[in-house]
């Protein structure tokens, strides 16, 4: 039998990181298979999840594809828009970093209480991670944002049962268990280097 890791392009735990950055293509390619993952939790529920992931992932690739030599890793990518005075994708990535902070945490917490739902684990981390950011007026398109992920926790009673998510994992439980692991500590790893990476001076601010 296969789990759903074996189905993605690029696991987190299968994206390079040197000094020299988070690469930037497999980054990507990654966060694309975290998308897909939402589709196992119920399209409807976190429809504006995958909405925003999906428009902040296209703009991170598009300065990508347009400037390849100086965005092969993802603070290369950064540093060189700034150096231009853009922030297209500088402000995408930030905010695809956020969504993928909170995904990971309400994930953690599913994985460390195995009696914990699904929709307690993700209400409890939008709670301590993007719900700070809807206490005081944004600007531009963070405010777009902000009114698809406050519609997003309004609809997380939609969750499917902890047990019927885990099967959709595959089998056996415990090489899902495995992988889950796995790709969960990478995608951790990444987010609190990227997420000093942005206080340092990349934006001043955390994800």
């Amino acid at each position: 039998m296969t789990t759903y890791f074996d189905s993605v392009k690029k696991s987190f735990a299968d994206v390079p990181v040197t000094d020299a950055g988070v690469d930037t293509v497999a980054f990507l390619e990654a966060c694309e298979g975290l998308v897909g993952l939402f589709d196992l939790l119920g399209s409807t529920a976190f429809a504006a999840v995958t909405s925003d992931m999906n428009g902040n992932i296209k703009k991170v690739r598009t300065r990508y594809e347009a400037n390849k030599a100086t965005s092969d890793t993802l603070e290369h990518l950064v540093a060189a828009e700034k150096a231009e005075k853009k922030n297209t994708a500088t402000e995408g990535l930030m905010w695809l970093l956020r969504g993928l902070n909170f995904t990971a945490i309400a994930l953690q917490r599913s994985q460390a209480d195995a009696a914990e739902e699904l929709n307690v684990s993700f209400n409890k981390s939008y709670d301590g991670t993007l719900k700070k950011y809807h206490n005081f007026v944004v600007k531009g398109v963070f405010s777009v944002r902000i009114i698809l992920y406050s519609s997003n926790h309004l609809a997380m009673k939609a969750c499917p049962y902890r047990k019927d998510f885990y099967a959709k994992l595959g089998s056996p439980p415990e090489r899902v268990q495995e992988e889950f692991e796995k790709w969960l500590t990478a995608l951790d790893k990444i987010l609190k280097r990227l997420n000093a990476f942005y206080e340092k001076g990349a934006y001043g601010t955390s994800i």
